[in-house]
């Protein structure tokens, strides 16, 4: 079973990930990839470096061989060989070179000597969710390849990704999800070892007392909680445990379950044909009228708005 909140979160959130390409990159070069939402876009430098730019962020970022960037909020950025660079749009780069989605993406001047390769892909979240982690992470998360934790784990983990986009055998797509997956619980690992308490929610969910008592919400959203009985499940006192749990995770612990409450029920509402009732009493409301309310005031729509729109669509 499922037991650590980490895991759940990143279920619920529908974590998936994907793989755009890897690049031979030549000076001189710059490409601009657009913003676009819910999605934490990455790239690693498997050869060579590179410079990025975030918008949003002040200053650009060297990334050196073996270095790990996380733009985690969808943020548009440029990469290039040099700061300040006038760069091309990735769908214009993709064009120009002739890419078919096989093999490596070339672009640039004709030295590859001094190319750039880089891998790229996204971490995708199911449209419309929310959760106190997403908001958590900054605007770029950089992990240079001395501070990464398993950096030689890390590098195989991508190498290996890599040789499965090229050789594309049956089985490749799922093993290209389920490592890039891994490899995002990696980041946020190494990212909240680095930050501490800076990592806010983060850390709150890797904490082994208040992951713990978080997990027990996940669990069983439907129990009369209060804030002495998720203290318990923490083995914290109840001031300490509310105090530490609100600093961190940017709600009081009661908020918490009913924010975990409405986005079960969201789920449940987009994904199964229960009525509307059952879903309420499944997270421990006895009023179809009072689960309407929390609702709505967490989405700002109906449970009834949220279904007539359909299942969930993939990004």
């Amino acid at each position: 079973m499922k037991h650590d909140a980490l895991t759940q979160i990143l279920d619920a959130l529908k974590l998936r990930g994907s793989v755009y390409f890897h690049t031979c990159f030549s000076p001189p070069w710059a490409v601009r990839v657009p913003a676009f939402g819910n999605v934490a876009r990455f790239h690693m430098a498997m050869r060579g470096g590179c410079w990025l730019a975030v918008d949003g962020v002040d200053k650009p970022i060297r990334l050196a061989t073996g270095d790990l960037a996380v733009i985690p909020h969808g943020a548009a950025h440029i990469l290039s060989d040099e700061p300040g660079r006038p760069a091309a749009e990735v769908d214009e780069v993709v064009r120009q070179s002739g890419y078919t989605g096989e093999g490596a993406l070339y672009y640039g001047g004709p030295d590859e000597e001094l190319a750039c390769k880089l891998f790229c892909g996204h971490f995708e979240f199911e449209e419309g969710s929310v959760h106190p982690l997403l908001d958590a992470l900054p605007a770029v998360i950089h992990l240079p390849n001395t501070q990464t934790m398993n950096a030689f784990w890390l590098e195989a983990v991508m190498r290996f990704v890599a040789s499965e986009v090229r050789a594309g055998q049956p089985g490749s797509e799922a093993i290209i999800h389920r490592l890039t997956e891994i490899i995002f619980i990696q980041v946020v690992r190494t990212f909240v070892d680095r930050e501490g308490d800076r990592a806010g929610c983060l850390a709150a969910v890797l904490n082994p007392k208040l992951g713990r008592s978080m997990s027990k919400i996940h669990l069983a959203p439907e129990k009369p909680w209060t804030v002495e009985s998720l203290a318990r499940e923490a083995g914290m006192s109840r001031t300490v445990f509310a105090d530490r749990f609100t600093n961190l995770v940017g709600m009081t612990p009661l908020a918490y379950v009913t924010h975990w409450r409405m986005e079960r029920a969201r789920r449940d509402i987009r994904e199964t044909d229960l009525p509307l009732i059952d879903i309420a009493e499944n997270i421990g409301y006895s009023s179809e009228a009072a689960f309407n309310r929390a609702f709505k005031r967490q989405f700002n729509q109906t449970p009834g708005q949220v279904r007539r729109q359909g299942p969930a669509v993939p990004a």
